[in-house]
Parts: structure tokens; C-alpha cells; sequence
């Protein structure tokens, strides 16, 4: 029998999450503190609790997406209290990388199966249904939580024990945020050539959905130095000799329109290294 889904925590992207899951054959169960986002749910065809503990109660699977550690503890003290055992619960907040091990040990003594699954989409990958999302537990958690979790996102990777689904998120917004303040940085640049900045942003996008932006350099399976004879090697040499001149020639610029451009050093001085290349085929390079 498919167990009754349930849904705390209908914020920005949780409410369209949550929306996605009101398709699940056995019913959805969503609980908030605000009333507008619980009316929009119930008239898509969810039932509204009126806490954590009775939501817990009725539900076989639990999404969990509120926004701090602190919130994502007491909402797990309120399923301990509740739950049957064999409740899957899984936790989409992004929270603090020693938590999750501590929630699915809270969970074992309970005889829950807890998963940690951030998400990576945003507010329209949650409302299309086209979330990545990355997912730390065991085989068995991942394998109960598998359903619910599909009709929210298209990506869904097991990325290995508790807590490395945390690991695999903040890694991927790492990647982000620095990308977003050396845009900052490219911008400043572009903004005293005299470049039209709403017409870069285009081209970058344009650009980005072609190439693959930061992804198309992620096709490794490991981040140590590539060996002599590798097939990734002369690819990833031509990059940095593409890189290495780009970046010296965005220097250049920069030094003469009087723009500051430390990400653009730092990533000249670093991309060898960050592409996986030994020294000596940098030294032969240059």
C-alpha cells in the first residue's frame, strides 16, 4: 500500500515542491505557520494538519523544508514524538554539514529511515518539477524516499551516507556564489569598456546554455592531477592556454581602465591547478 506523503515548510520553494507532490497516489498532508500558501496546497487537493505531530501521525514519507538548523530540530522533535516506524523523512534545507548525521542517529532510535535531499533549482525547477536533488543515506532510505522524491525533481542522486547530500550542495553553491562575485568583478570591467551590461548578461547566458558554464570542466571522477597518457589531458591543456591568455589579456585591460580584478589573478595563478594539470605541462605550455 503507498503510504500518505506529507509536506512542513511551504516557503519560496517549498510551496511548489509540495504542489508537485500533491499528484502522489497515497495522498499529501502539508503543514506551515502562514495560512495563504496551506489554502493554495488544500485547494490543490492536500489536507491541512494542524501541527508537526499530526501531520507525522498520518504520513508514511515527510518532506522537511524549513529554513534553519534550529527550525529543522524542532521539526524533527515533533516527528520523533509522532511517527510510526518506518517513516521516511527527508530533509531539504540546507543546514549545517553535522546535523544530518545527528538527525538520522535521533531517527534510527525511533525506527525512522531519515534521508538529507537539498535542492537545486530554484523556485521554477521546483514548480516544473526539474529539481536536482542530491540525496545522503542509506540504500534503504534512498529506495523508500525514491518516489515522492521523483515527482519533484528530474536529477535525483544518491550521493552516497548521511550528510553527503549537505556535502554535495554546499559544494555545488560554492560554486555559485564565488561565480556570482567574479561576475561582480567582470562586470566592473565590462562597465568601464562602455559595454552595454544587460546586453553581456545575454551573451553570457546565451553562451553558458551552449558550453555548459562552470559544468562543462566537471566530466572527471576525480579531482587529483591528471596522469601522463590521459585522454583529459590535452583537452584540459588547451583550456588553460585559452584561459591563461584570456585572462592575461582581461588583466591587461583592467590595468588600463584602472578597474581592481583580483578574481581575474587569482584564477590566472590557480587554473592549472584547478584543471588538474601537472607542473610539467604548465612549464611546457609556457
Amino acid at each position: 500500500m503507498t503510504v500518505r506523503a506529507g509536506f512542513i515548510g511551504l516557503g519560496n520553494i517549498g510551496k511548489p515542491m509540495a504542489l508537485r507532490l500533491a499528484a502522489w497516489e497515497g495522498g499529501l498532508t502539508v503543514f506551515d505557520l502562514a495560512p495563504e500558501p496551506l489554502a493554495e496546497a488544500e485547494k490543490a487537493g492536500a489536507r491541512v494538519a494542524s501541527s508537526v505531530g499530526e501531520l507525522a501521525a498520518e504520513c508514511g514519507y515527510i518532506s522537511v523544508m524549513v529554513n534553519t538548523d534550529e527550525q529543522v530540530r524542532d521539526v524533527m522533535g515533533e516527528i520523533l514524538g509522532a511517527a510510526k516506524p518506518g517513516t521516511v523523512v527527508a530533509v531539504h534545507s540546507t543546514i549545517s554539514p553535522d546535523l544530518p548525521p545527528r538527525l538520522e542517529d535521533l531517527g534510527g532510535r525511533n525506527d525512522l529511515l531519515v534521508v538529507d535531499a537539498p535542492v537545486s533549482g530554484g523556485p521554477m525547477g521546483a514548480a516544473e518539477g526539474t529539481l536536482a536533488i542530491m540525496v545522503g543515506g542509506t540504500e534503504t532510505a534512498f529506495a523508500a524516499a525514491g518516489g515522492p522524491l521523483a515527482l519533484m525533481g528530474t536529477e535525483v542522486v544518491h550521493c552516497g551516507p548521511i550528510g553527503n547530500g549537505t556535502a554535495a550542495k554546499l559544494a555545488r553553491n560554492l560554486l555559485h556564489f564565488v561565480s556570482f562575485t567574479a561576475t561582480g568583478e567582470a562586470l566592473r570591467l565590462a562597465e568601464a569598456a562602455g559595454i552595454d551590461l544587460s546586453a553581456l548578461g545575454r551573451i553570457v547566458r546565451h553562451t553558458d546554455s551552449i558550453t555548459g558554464g562552470p559544468g562543462a570542466i566537471m566530466l572527471r571522477d576525480t579531482a587529483k592531477e591528471i596522469a601522463p597518457g590521459d585522454f583529459w589531458l590535452s583537452i584540459f591543456e588547451h583550456v588553460h592556454a585559452l584561459g591563461a591568455k584570456d585572462l592575461g589579456h582581461a588583466i591587461e585591460l583592467a590595468d588600463r581602465l584602472g578597474v581592481d580584478v583580483p578574481m581575474a589573478h587569482f584564477a590566472k595563478d590557480h587554473l592549472a591547478a584547478a584543471l588538474g594539470l601537472p607542473q610539467q605541462s604548465t612549464s611546457k605550455e609556457q
